[in-house]
């Protein structure tokens, strides 16, 4: 049980002495929103962005560890808030044309990639090499630079994502590849794809630059806004 947790029992014990169980109530809650806070100049992206599509990897087991990765508790992206208002913009363009963003990870915990560096040193471990890495050695994502010791995630403006069309359902734009896919083929301008499959990475490219962010050569998904405000700071507080 995490510190706060246990502060929050406490609490919650020593008021229900004296005060109304209503009264408690809203006490705890104000504990824990502002316990939970996030830092300042972060945000949750679908407080500023209600229509944007989420699906958080590494919360759950569909990623290239195969399991949920420490410091992610739930499936929300949170976000710089300048880089979140840049996002806003993308999402509102791509809406005319009955298209939208989905999330897959944005700010990352630095105790999560500590986790990824964890699990690349474990040779054993390789159940999902046929789906992300097939043809890359795991002690190669390092120096093929895949996997790093420090992520921009963990300075909270870069973000991976893609595009989608509809709402309920919606379907993801066939970009040629899975997200977290280490290979040529996860490459930007890879040339191996349909034209179909590059006109779709061209669009999220191009709208995502043209708002202020810039790509990362080896995965199409991965953007990073330009003029960050922590390009020197690596955050550890979990995603809740």
């Amino acid at each position: 049980m995490e510190k706060s947790q246990q502060f929050f029992i406490y609490m919650k014990f020593e008021f229900s002495k004296t005060l109304p169980k209503k009264i408690i109530g809203i006490l705890v809650f104000l504990l824990m929103s502002s316990a939970w806070a996030l830092p300042e100049g972060f945000v949750y992206v679908d407080q500023v962005i209600p229509s944007i599509k989420q699906d958080i990897r590494y919360f759950g087991v569909n990623n290239f560890v195969g399991r949920p990765v420490n410091g992610y508790h739930a499936n929300r992206a949170i976000f710089t808030k300048s880089a979140a208002l840049a996002l806003k913009t993308i999402q509102e363009e791509l809406s005319i044309f009955g298209l939208g963003l989905l999330v897959f990870d944005a700010y990352r915990p630095q105790q999560s990639v500590d986790d990824f560096v964890a699990w690349s040193k474990n040779a054993k471990d390789t159940k999902t090499k046929s789906a992300y890495y097939p043809r890359v050695q795991k002690n190669s994502l390092f120096s093929e630079g895949y996997i790093a010791e420090l992520s921009g995630h963990s300075r909270g403006s870069t973000i991976d994502l893609t595009i989608v069309s509809g709402s309920a359902p919606f379907k993801q734009l066939d970009m040629g590849t899975r997200f977290d896919f280490f290979g040529p083929e996860s490459w930007p301008d890879y040339a191996g794809i349909s034209p179909q499959q590059r006109a779709n990475r061209l669009l999220l490219q191009n709208i995502m630059v043209k708002h202020g962010f810039k790509p990362y050569p080896q995965e199409w998904w991965h953007f990073t806004l330009d003029n960050e405000p922590f390009p020197k700071t690596y955050f550890d507080f979990p995603v809740r």
